[in-house]
């Protein structure tokens, strides 16, 4: 298969609209009245509108708080925030690798925005370690990746689906790529997430749950980036469009919802009555199933259509309003509607 061609730094002969999505021509020059993707220009102003900094949100509580939590929930607490911070630290290196092949200056426009709150994802959970634990232990949770067996086996799943897109980037490779990244982003999160919701929704540690729900949000908008242009390239190459394509999209989630499961055993078990483990455990085939709906394939298990974790939809619901759940607080921010593409099954 041919290999990815780099986006030149300027081109006098091309359009300012890409022919192409990868391996195409454009200018490079970025009109946003020009671009050739109708959903590009309102999804820069939706990822815009999700502005945020950690400095926004007030730790003293937390911190307090945190020294009151059980044994049980301080090590789960500690151990997803490793977790995290592993996952948006590559992720903030693959962003910038695929923007390199995106031949439309806007795509490229849209990861370089991605790639930023990447950064800021990251540096929100060394911001909340700071305030709980002291500098020797936060240290040591940015390691647990390295170590721990279980949380090693998951990053790992992702990270040599990458590998294998920036040591040979073709068509095919960009694409199983962007399959690891929806899973990452889309999955990988999502019994984590459920953890500090559930802190919330006991009265603990809300403004973590607070700034959980600020990344929650822009890895929506993220996940409906890389759906976008999983589609859009599978459009533009025939080779791609096969059975092929759709099983390697079904089969890499169901071993990365495996490996969720594996994982969320592991780290919440039957430690909190609050989150059943079978309902989590069906909660991550129901968020599979989502994903792999979203990429415009067949979902990969029966049933699970509906979620099984109701009482979560109010801690990452979107539609909120401008009135932040946590805090109460007049925000500006704009909000994911269903309109948008994240509503359920």
């Amino acid at each position: 298969m041919e290999k990815l061609k780099e986006r030149k730094l300027y081109d006098v002969h091309a359009p300012n609209a890409s022919t192409k999505i990868i391996n195409g021509e454009s200018s490079n020059v970025l009109n946003w009245d020009d671009v050739r993707f109708t959903w590009a220009y309102p999804l820069y102003k939706n990822m815009l509108g999700n502005f945020w900094t950690p400095f926004e949100i007030n730790m003293s509580t937390d911190a307090k708080q945190f020294l009151t939590l059980s044994d049980e929930e301080q090590e789960s607490f500690k151990k997803i925030i490793g977790l995290l911070a592993f996952l948006d630290s590559i992720q903030t290196d693959y962003s910038m690798h695929v923007a390199r092949y995106l031949t439309d200056s806007s795509l490229s426009a849209l990861m370089t925005v991605l790639s930023f709150q990447e950064v800021v994802h990251n540096q929100s959970y060394s911001y909340v370690l700071s305030s709980l634990v002291k500098k020797s232990e936060q240290d040591e949770i940015f390691e647990y990746w390295k170590h721990d067996e279980v949380l090693r086996e998951r990053n790992d799943f992702i990270a040599e689906g990458y590998e294998n897109f920036v040591q040979n980037p073709t068509p095919k490779t960009f694409l199983q790529s962007i399959v690891y990244d929806v899973i990452l982003e889309g999955l990988n999160f999502y019994s984590g997430f459920s953890f500090f919701y559930h802190l919330a929704r006991e009265q603990k540690m809300v403004s973590t749950s607070t700034m959980i729900n600020y990344i929650n949000r822009d890895e929506q908008l993220h996940v409906y980036l890389f759906a976008n242009i999983f589609k859009e390239v599978r459009k533009e190459f025939p080779e791609l469009q096969g059975e092929e394509i759709d099983k390697f999209v079904q089969s890499t989630f169901i071993k990365a919802a495996e490996l969720e499961t594996k994982w969320a055993n592991y780290i919440i078990g039957n430690k909190f009555p609050g989150i059943p483990l079978s309902d989590l455990e069906n909660y991550i085939k129901f968020m599979a199933n989502k994903r792999v709906n979203e990429l415009g394939v067949e979902r990969p298990f029966d049933g699970y259509r509906s979620n099984p974790m109701r009482w979560i939809k109010v801690y990452e619901d979107m539609n909120s309003g401008k009135t932040d759940f946590f805090e109460q607080k007049s925000r500006q921010y704009t909000k994911v509607s269903e309109d948008n593409g994240f509503d359920d099954l």
